[in-house]
């Protein structure tokens, strides 16, 4: 069997006083920012908020993670979903694989309809470059209304 992968989830600081309920069921399903790991054993080592905007704790939470065994650090989903999105995000996300050499996927559980929905209209993510963020976490419709 293949080495257990380790990873660390970054959460926006928005959401600081989530349970991480959604981001655990897409883990269990393998769905959305972790269908990446369908025939992986994982372990999470790690969960945080960034700290606020501008992402204070994106400095260090890495490194904390890295010390427990993460080669992984996942972006929750609502750092994708939020009203702005984080405008961070990309920024984030070179500047971890840079200073700790540690692969970064951006999203976690599917997004939900009812954001997918708003989303579509603000035309929040009609660049390529957020079409290439959301990929993993887009899904289908009827994937999307079961995490509202």
């Amino acid at each position: 069997m293949e080495e257990k992968v380790k990873i660390g989830i970054i959460i926006c600081d928005r959401y600081k006083n989530c349970a991480g309920g959604k981001c655990f069921r897409a883990l269990r399903e393998r769905v959305g920012g972790f269908s990446i790991y369908k025939d992986k054993e994982v372990e999470v080592v790690g969960y945080t908020t960034c700290g606020g905007c501008p992402g204070g704790n994106i400095e260090y939470a890495p490194e904390e993670m890295k010390k427990n065994g993460a080669t992984v650090i996942h972006f929750a989903t609502g750092m994708v979903v939020g009203y702005p999105p984080c405008p961070y995000i990309q920024y984030f996300k070179k500047y971890i694989e840079e200073k700790y050499n540690m692969k970064v996927v951006i999203g976690t559980h599917p997004i939900p309809e009812k954001y997918y929905t708003v989303h579509q209209k603000l035309g929040s993510w009609n660049s390529p470059e957020w079409q290439e963020m959301i990929k993993l976490v887009e899904t289908d419709e009827k994937t999307r209304r079961a995490y509202d």
